[in-house]
């Protein structure tokens, strides 16, 4: 009986090994990604190894088929796609928040402006008790401290989100840094990844950094209100970014490339950006890409939305999923031509 069950247990180690998907890219969902890795591997009997590297590297590497899918908040263009015959759908919508570390003031409480936001990070506004920053404040207490603005040192699609917002709100941060995965920042200190900014801001007093939602609650930090569109200063919740994702119109675009940033809406949050995977149009590895495949169809499911909703990730909405499905079956090809995806299993 022993040996009958050490047999069992190599031949359950083999077959999930057997069944194990790889991915790379951005960090901006990676939390979800593990939740869903996690979760996911009993009923689907996949193992998801996905290497949070950023969203360039995760581009290059799907690009070269080092792994069997990239993943990416920077979505790329038809002509990109089509140069590397790739397929990009969207998994969850995530949002981009502001935090900072200020002695004396609590998370929530610190108001700011995109228009600021992007003078910080110009290397205009240098000290916490600015005027602009006093006036936008008038109950807290400001202290006579250096801003230090941390950013991405990294080819991210956290920053491409970031600061393309940044560049719709400022004509001079446009015109001086603009949007990118990695853009040329005026002030300011790097780090690697959302986890990298998360925690230089925690260790750095007078910091200030962006990183997806999912990481502020994680490492505690504390969150700044921001003016929207509409005027209103909005803090950084649910409903908030529900508001940004009801302006969603993901059917006009057949690659799904749609922008959220800057909303219209009373309370909507301005940063809410969606995040995807790309995957090659002609997959050499025909189960692997289903495989794929089946675990994102897994995660379009109730449990995948519940972890989503836990971590602050927003669902998309249903129609939009079973547009994904079809494009699937429509899209990625086997080598004789057939279609990879048939909703079924492996």
């Amino acid at each position: 009986m022993a040996l009958a069950a050490a047999a069992g247990l190599v031949l359950t180690i083999g077959t999930a090994a057997a069944q194990q998907i790889t991915g790379a890219g951005a960090t901006f969902p990676a939390p979800l990604y593990q939740k869903w890795g996690e979760a996911a591997e009993q009923p689907t009997g996949l193992k998801l190894n996905y290497q949070a590297i950023g969203s360039g590297g995760g581009i290059n590497q799907i690009t070269n088929r080092t792994v069997q899918f990239g993943a990416t908040d920077a979505n790329l263009t038809a002509e990109r796609l089509g140069q590397a015959n790739l397929f990009q759908f969207p998994t969850v919508l995530g949002s981009i928040v502001l935090v900072y570390n200020i002695p004396g003031v609590e998370s929530g409480k610190l108001r700011l402006t995109g228009e600021i936001v992007a003078d910080m990070y110009l290397g205009k506004i240098r000290r916490w008790n600015d005027p602009r920053l006093v006036e936008l404040n008038r109950e807290l207490t400001l202290p006579n401290l250096p801003i230090a603005p941390v950013y991405r040192a990294d080819g991210s699609g956290t920053t491409f989100q970031f600061a393309g917002y940044l560049s719709i709100v400022s004509d001079e941060f446009k015109t001086s840094v603009g949007q990118g995965t990695s853009v040329p920042w005026k002030a300011g200190t790097g780090g690697r990844g959302n986890a990298g900014v998360a925690g230089i801001v925690r260790q750095t007093r007078g910091s200030i950094g962006y990183v997806e939602h999912a990481y502020a609650k994680q490492n505690n930090l504390a969150m700044a209100q921001l003016r929207n569109k509409a005027g209103r200063f909005v803090y950084p919740t649910e409903d908030t970014f529900q508001s940004s994702a009801a302006a969603a119109d993901w059917l006009s675009d057949p690659t799904f490339g749609i922008t959220l940033l800057d909303q219209q809406g009373e309370n909507s949050w301005p940063i809410v950006a969606p995040t995807y995977i790309l995957l090659p149009r002609n997959p050499t590895d025909v189960a692997a890409s289903r495989n794929v495949m089946r675990f994102f169809d897994w995660a379009y499911g109730a449990e995948g939305d519940k972890l989503a909703d836990e971590l602050g990730y927003i669902p998309l909405p249903e129609n939009v999923k079973n547009v994904v499905r079809q494009a699937w079956a429509r899209e990625i090809k086997g080598p004789n031509g057939e279609a990879v995806w048939t909703g079924g299993g492996s």
